[in-house]
């Protein structure tokens, strides 16, 4: 499980790092789906949690990019 982190400790991230979590998040996030379609979900909340860490980070990603272009 990826360690979840607030945005104020992301926000000192790199672009990369923002992405390698991001790619974990939508892998634990895979995973989840995987376990309810096979009827197995133990942990029901970590489904919005993941989603919610996923919107944080690309939120991030696009301020980032935006400060680059202008």
């Amino acid at each position: 499980m990826v360690k979840r982190e607030k945005t104020k400790d992301l926000l000192n991230l790199s672009r990369q790092e923002l992405l390698e979590k991001e790619k974990g998040l939508k892998e634990e996030l895979f995973k989840l789906n995987l376990f309810r379609y096979a009827g197995r979900v133990e942990k029901p909340h970590m489904f919005s949690l993941v989603k919610r860490d996923i919107a944080r980070i690309q939120t991030l990603l696009n301020s980032k990019k935006e400060e680059k272009n202008g």
